[in-house]
């Protein structure tokens, strides 16, 4: 019973983390485009907006599927009266 809320613990906080380190690689393929387009060359940036979009839809499906769909944990789901 104990494993229940200590499994949903770990994808809630996964989640969290996963939602920013996205949006910094998407930040990253972005300025690494901007300077390819002033001619230099910064690298592959095709493969960090790829790796921030998995980031980005990872996090928010943890975030969404360990708070709205189990539930949290503690939260009974028959309605006993008190």
């Amino acid at each position: 019973m104990a494993s229940k809320p200590l499994r949903w613990y770990i994808r809630a906080q996964l989640g969290v983390l996963l939602l920013p380190a996205g949006l910094c690689l998407f930040g990253e393929a972005v300025s690494r485009r901007i300077v390819q387009m002033l001619g230099q060359d910064r690298g592959p940036w095709f493969w960090y907006g790829t790796l921030s979009l998995i980031a980005i839809n990872a996090g928010v499906g943890l975030m969404i599927e360990s708070g709205l769909l189990r539930g949290y944990p503690g939260r009974r789901s028959d309605h006993a009266s008190p």
